[in-house]
């Protein structure tokens, strides 16, 4: 598969579907392994690394799972490329930063990504649409057992699987979900979600990992105790905790629609009328004011049918793909102008805002001073 497929196709879990895909965007689990008796990437040497690759890369590419597969050696990818990638969360900001003696290769879905030579010799992931954490457990699990009988992995009996980075140490596993709390946040009570969240032993991280910003009202929730517990118990605590923010960014919405309809609204039409006219405009601000245009498709005020055409704006308006899209080099105005342009086009299909059936819904329980018509 070449890396046009990549762009052209999309991932699975780019198309909004799979369970409480309204506020789970997607479910990951990552595996750590490293092959026993050779240096970690971060201190081996260039012949090291390659030794290594050359070890595991036909192993992977073998595997019922990567038939037509993308698979490439890092070198071979410019900068753009890589950055596609990341943005697409097919691999990590820290393996794009690597060349010679590093790979990756993932399935035709995009559901199965394995980076060779990151911080460890193997970074298997599975990445889902929706909550689904279990099924991407399930194969990336699979996938692991298979390359086990293939590849010397580093195990102590006692400590489990070893890896470059000591919070790994044990199964080497790291769950996440990224969700999408708009309610949480407009109400003002997600730093309490997190507070609550970071107590029972689980981080919460921006939109692309570690060290990065909560851009688009998008947050990943992942496990951070990898030892001492077996990986279906950390799959089942981080699912049961993924289910109770559902539940809290339902109420959280519901509250805004009875107490603070008017607010409400008036994010939802704001961020329309900026989209549909604006000529310049950051990836910041395009990630916030599409946050708040989905959720005003869960709501009602826009047609289901629209919700695709948002999530694609979401990674469409990324700056690497802005670039690739575009096959020339821009610089950050140039950029901001294409963003700004592209969103233009595809929301000129776009109705606008009815909040009629919302509003409807909550005057009916009698908590709601908000017209039933539009506005």
């Amino acid at each position: 598969m070449k890396f046009a497929n990549v762009i052209a196709a999309g991932g699975e879990w780019l198309r909004g579907e799979g369970p409480h895909h309204q506020i789970v965007i997607s479910s990951r689990v990552r595996l750590a392994r490293n092959l026993r008796h050779r240096s970690f990437p971060g201190w081996a040497k260039k012949t090291e690394r390659t030794q290594v690759l050359e070890l595991i890369k036909p192993r992977v590419e073998e595997l019922p799972e990567m038939q037509d597969s993308f698979s490439e050696l890092l070198q071979d990818l410019s900068a753009l490329e890589k950055q596609v990638l990341v943005e697409r969360h097919l691999i990590s900001r820290e393996h794009a930063a690597k060349s010679v003696g590093s790979a990756v290769i993932m399935n035709r879905r995009q559901t199965l990504s394995i980076m060779v030579n990151e911080e460890d010799h193997l970074r298997m992931q599975s990445i889902r649409s929706g909550l689904q954490l279990k099924n991407a457990f399930k194969l990336v699990d699979k996938v692991d057992s298979t390359l086990e009988g293939k590849l010397d992995f580093a195990y102590d009996p006692r400590l489990g699987y070893l890896t470059a980075c000591p919070t790994n140490v044990g199964t080497g596993m790291r769950a996440s979900a990224m969700l999408h709390l708009p309610g949480l946040v407009l109400s003002e009570m997600i730093n309490q979600v997190i507070q609550a969240v970071n107590k029972i032993g689980l981080a919460v991280r921006g939109l692309y990992g570690e060290g990065t910003e909560a851009m688009g009202n998008l947050f990943q929730i992942s496990n951070q105790t990898t030892l001492g517990e077996k990986e279906e118990e950390i799959v089942s605590r981080l699912s049961k905790v993924i289910e109770t923010i559902i539940e809290k960014e339902h109420d959280a919405r519901q509250m805004l629609i009875q107490k603070k309809s008017n607010t409400l609204w008036d994010q939802i039409g704001r961020a329309y009328g900026v989209l549909t006219f604006a000529h310049a405009m950051t990836s910041k601000e395009a990630l916030n004011l599409l946050s708040i245009i989905k959720l005003g498709v869960d709501l009602g005020a826009f047609p289901e049918d629209r919700r695709l055409p948002i999530d694609e704006l979401f990674i469409d308006t990324q700056p690497a793909h802005l670039q690739k899209s575009s096959q020339q080099k821009l610089n950050a105005e140039e950029r901001d102008e294409l963003r700004a342009q592209i969103i233009r086009e595809r929301l000129r299909v776009f109705p606008k805002p009815d909040i009629s059936k919302v509003a409807r819904e909550s005057t009916g329980n009698g908590t709601s001073s908000e017209p039933t018509h539009n506005e």
